[in-house]
């Protein structure tokens, strides 16, 4: 058609053909930018109903960790975390989206967005990004980053990893197989309305990602509501004590014992007596607690019907148990909690009680016993080498009941040095030994007595001993520290030993010896 010498028809012929030519390419590009926007606004109609899904979701969520907060709350916590990461990307590319058509007259037109200078523009400069351009990558970033820390470890694998593909900024490889920056690749040189589309996309792909992680936690939940850690074995047994040679028939059960079993309300007496909620039993979680007297020896019958709510109806389970009440002790049951003696000049604990006769009605006595709350006493002897401890007790009748138990009074044996929590010889360089902290210890002792260290000698060899106050090196030690040669030992000795709270004098403490390895 440009080969050979044309006719000025034939010239008008092919500039004819060649005017007919764009005017189909310009009406196929119109059609596909119309094609874009179309797309464009249904994606947005679909992200207009999954945010409304969501917010449904949302307002479902908060409804049920306000009635049952202790299944619900931490769920509807993690959600919330979901949601601000969520909106805060989602306003974000709006906020791109709005300033891109600010300046048309009609945003619906879509066949003038056939230019790309606006996100060239912004995003673009020559081969580099400006602050937009990398604030937008960022963004995307910041967005996988958060919704993969929010998700649980082990939990999620398909929706972590459409995250990490849908919001991923990693290199693209283009049509002729070169690897090209993420944001070239998707926003430079293409349309205004292609690229709206495609922002618009990243929107749905938030929400989804959004939806699918809410009803993934809440299923959790559930499942884990229904999960056979919520419940406790139980034994239902015919008659609450035994005599030798019967058979014991009782039987174990399941029985859950979380918050979504508390009952509507209850119906229950004790040996015919009507309970009152809040002055004979409480409700903690799915159990029913009760507070009632044990009233006289034998046994005592807990009978009436839990109600809960199930398809709109009252369901009620029937309540068949009861208890025994043993008869009148004889003697007092007293016992060191961590020892068979006691030891001089320290709090031992100690465990004060008769069977049958509640706390408040046992008294015990003995040389430096105080009582600290319920049967728990505290005993610190002075003198002497033996203690008795006397407890008495009033049963239901009247009767007294008492007894008593004696112990033996120890020393609290002779502590050892320690540094950096080691004893006897310890290798260590000097800075080390410059910086710890000179201890005392009791190994194998049954409690904790609080030892503090408030002075002890020095002495490298072939130095003079230097005294020292407190638990540290000073001044003077430090000196003659660096005076000593790798290998060397220095000793720690006549080391002063305290008790925290107490006047007791302790016995000498044992040394310790550091081998220096510098």
């Amino acid at each position: 058609m440009a080969g050979g010498k044309q006719s000025p028809r034939q010239k008008m012929i092919n500039l004819m053909y060649l005017v007919f030519i764009a005017m189909l390419a310009l009406n196929m590009s119109k059609e596909v930018l119309s094609a874009f926007g179309l797309l464009d606004k249904k994606i947005s109609e679909a992200n207009t109903a999954t945010s409304e899904r969501n917010d449904a979701f949302m307002a479902n969520l908060a409804e049920k960790a306000n009635d049952a907060p202790e299944q619900y709350a931490a769920v509807k916590q993690n959600a919330d975390k979901v949601s601000e990461i969520s909106q805060e990307l989602d306003t974000y590319i709006q906020s791109l989206k709005t300033a891109a058509i600010a300046d048309l007259e009609d945003p619906s037109d879509y066949e003038v967005m056939d230019k790309p200078d606006h996100f060239n523009n912004l995003f673009f400069t020559g081969d580099n990004y400006k602050p937009e351009g990398q604030e937008f990558i960022d963004k995307m970033n910041e967005y996988r980053t958060k919704m993969m820390a929010v998700l649980p470890d082990s939990s999620f694998p398909n929706v972590k990893k459409a995250i990490a593909q849908n919001f991923s900024t990693a290199e693209e490889t283009n049509r002729d197989g070169k690897q090209v920056e993420w944001l070239n690749y998707n926003y430079e040189g293409f349309p205004l309305i292609a690229s709206l589309t495609k922002l618009t996309q990243v929107q749905a792909d938030i929400k989804t990602t959004k939806s699918e992680v809410l009803q993934k936690m809440l299923a959790g939940q559930q499942a884990s509501a229904l999960s056979l850690s919520n419940y406790n074995t139980f034994m239902d047994v015919p008659k609450s004590a035994f005599y030798p040679g019967e058979t014991f028939n009782g039987a174990i059960l399941l029985g859950r014992t979380d918050a979504s079993t508390v009952p509507q309300r209850e119906d229950l007496k004790l040996d015919g007596r009507k309970l009152e909620k809040g002055k004979d039993y409480d409700i903690q979680g799915g159990r029913i607690v009760l507070k009632v007297g044990a009233g006289s020896p034998g046994d005592h019958k807990i009978e009436g019907f839990l109600y809960y709510g199930e398809g709109g109806k009252e369901i009620e389970v029937p309540v068949n148990t009861g208890f025994a009440t043993i008869s009148k002790p004889n003697a007092a049951v007293i016992s060191a909690d961590k020892m068979n003696v006691v030891y001089r000049g320290v709090d031992n604990p100690m465990t004060v009680s008769i069977p049958g006769i509640p706390d408040n009605k046992v008294s015990a006595s003995g040389a430096g016993l105080s009582k600290v709350s319920g049967s728990k006493y505290v005993m610190r002897p002075t003198t002497g080498r033996t203690v008795t401890i006397s407890a008495s007790g009033t049963l239901p009748d009247g009767q007294k009941v008492s007894s008593g138990n004696e112990f033996r009074i120890k020393d609290i044996p002779a502590p050892i040095g320690t540094i950096r929590g080691e004893s006897g010889i310890v290798k260590m360089q000097r800075q080390g030994l410059e910086i710890s902290s000179i201890g005392a210890d009791l190994p194998d002792f049954e409690f904790d007595l609080g030892l503090s260290v408030t002075g002890f000698s020095f002495r490298v060899s072939g130095q003079p001993t230097v005294k020292v106050n407190g638990g540290r090196l000073n001044a003077q030690a430090k000196s003659a520290l660096k005076r000593a040669k790798r290998g060397e030992t220095v000793q720690i000795f006549d080391i002063n030993t305290a008790l925290k709270g107490s006047g007791v004098k302790l016995k000498k403490t044992a040394p310790v010896v550091i081998e220096l390895t510098n």
